[in-house]
């Protein structure tokens, strides 16, 4: 897989998109100024994160198993903090946290042919060493903050990206939801309630029982609390 470094770029997201070549490509950035993250929000990328987006190319892939990417991006981040010593645990559907607050956001766009896909390109933002905007302090936090230490960038991305080349499963997934079995908050435009968390289906769908009925959610119709 080809990997390029950068000092500084919009998004690597965006770059991946320019660069829009054939076969496999890593793209890394000390610092993004235009960084990324779902629902067209801005993702704040100082130098000291690690910045990483995998363009893939596809053939054949039925549109229908996309979470599959979501769930190797995902484990791949839950992995390499554990390499560090630290305890992850993903809200659903692509957040990673530790001790309750983000420590990395995931922003994952496919390019779809028909039913399948042909292309994805996987966006990651790991908070390492870099400094938070003090209004982030209370939802957010870094590696170095966790492990009170400055933590070596070159040795995370190293770990990531070999992480990132595997293959992982939904139960690897599931594995690192704790609050499964749980009551969670689930927030929607016309408002919050709670339900309990049962399961999380092959297609990515989190399994809810709400006053006793179960329902099958997905990612775009609500955001999660814990």
């Amino acid at each position: 897989m080809k990997i390029i470094e950068l000092d500084e770029v919009d998004s690597t997201n965006e770059y991946c998109k320019r660069l829009d070549c054939a076969g496999e490509v890593i793209v890394t950035a000390k610092r993004q100024t235009a960084g990324k993250g779902t629902k067209g929000r801005s993702f704040v990328s100082s130098e000291g994160g690690l910045f990483v987006s995998v363009m893939r190319r596809y053939e054949n892939f039925d549109a229908s198993q996309t979470f599959k990417i979501m769930v190797n991006s995902c484990v791949a981040v839950c992995r390499t903090l554990e390499h560090f010593g630290l305890s992850p645990v993903i809200r659903w559907a692509n957040d990673v946290l530790v001790n309750g607050r983000k420590i990395c956001g995931t922003l994952i766009e496919n390019t779809f042919s028909g039913g399948t896909v042909s292309r994805s390109i996987v966006g990651v933002g790991i908070n390492v060493n870099n400094v938070l905007p003090e209004e982030l302090k209370d939802i957010a936090t870094t590696m170095r903050t966790e492990l009170n230490r400055q933590i070596p960038l070159q040795k995370v991305r190293e770990v990531f990206i070999e992480n990132i080349q595997k293959e992982f499963t939904v139960d690897d997934y599931k594995s690192y939801m704790d609050w499964l079995g749980g009551e969670v908050t689930l927030k929607t435009e016309n408002g919050a309630y709670t339900a309990k968390a049962v399961d999380v289906d092959e297609s990515g769908r989190l399994v809810c029982d709400i006053n006793g009925e179960i329902k099958k959610i997905s990612a775009a119709e609500v955001s999660l609390r814990l």
